[in-house]
């Protein structure tokens, strides 16, 4: 089984204020996973321009304050959940059209957290789906969180990915991004920064910068510390560009493709 993320950078445009979908792009992407024909495959995308900025105007899993505060955070529950749902049904309908029969699951209906880490997720329902031959797509999401002093938190499609690939012994993982993978500083702003073709759990991290626009879940050093997370239960990772166009088609396959691998070398 492999597990595909396609980052929120990707299918939406996550500069703009207002949520707009990278529809050229996901069709592009649903296209190519459908003439990979890969046998067993299981989605997930972020938020993008459709989650982060609410999430962040709203404080989603800061501690609750007061009675006011709680309204607000209720109202801003209910904002964000609607608007990543509309993303998935959106990804969903773009990848049914390629002729990929997927199937789109709201993470806030069957998962919980504490402290903003999964706690609860009834994985059987993930393994149903695949059995069938479906496709499940999950995506970044407010979920409820058990921790008295938050109650509501953001979490991340990469927490999703790293908590599921471990449970179901994903064979790989893919993370789709905006860049070629992980660089020794941010490539949109240091035109000399150089792309590391391999990160381990043993190597120091100092160097990662968080993502150039609002993102709530940590950019893209949140990204590679889920990933690390993986690489120690012996799962690898690779993150490639989902610019370029048929980089994903080839990597599904198998095929050698330019990114950055992330996987325990001792």
């Amino acid at each position: 089984m492999i597990i595909l993320k396609l980052g929120g950078s990707i299918i939406t445009c996550k500069g703009e204020v207002q949520p707009t979908l990278n529809q050229e792009n996901l069709d592009r992407i649903s296209q190519e996973i459908r003439n990979s024909q890969v046998k067993e495959l299981l989605i997930i995308h972020g938020a993008g321009s459709y989650g982060h900025p609410p999430a962040h105007h709203y404080q989603i899993g800061s501690p609750l304050k007061d009675e006011k505060d709680l309204e607000q955070k209720r109202e801003g529950f209910c904002v964000t959940h609607q608007l990543v749902q509309e993303l998935n049904l959106a990804v969903c309908r773009a990848l049914i059209t390629a002729g990929i029969p997927a199937a789109p699951l709201s993470p806030s209906s069957f998962i919980h957290t504490h402290n903003k880490r999964i706690t609860d997720f009834k994985t059987d329902l993930i393994t149903e789906y695949l059995d069938l031959g479906l496709v499940p797509v999950l995506y970044g999401d407010v979920v409820l969180d058990r921790d008295l002093k938050i109650r509501m938190a953001v979490l991340s499609g990469d927490q999703i990915l790293q908590y599921l690939a471990g449970k179901l012994k994903a064979e790989r993982v893919i993370l789709g991004t905006d860049v070629d993978g992980i660089y020794n500083r941010n490539p949109k702003t240091h035109p000399n920064a150089q792309l590391i073709p391999l990160v381990t759990p043993e190597d120091e991290l100092n160097f990662l910068e968080g993502a150039h626009t609002v993102d709530v879940t940590g950019g893209m050093g949140g990204k590679v510390k889920e990933l690390l997370r993986l690489a120690e239960k012996e799962v690898e990772s690779q993150i490639i560009n989902l610019n370029t166009e048929g980089l994903l088609e080839r990597a599904l396959m198998g095929d050698k493709v330019p990114g950055t691998w992330i996987k325990k070398t001792k």
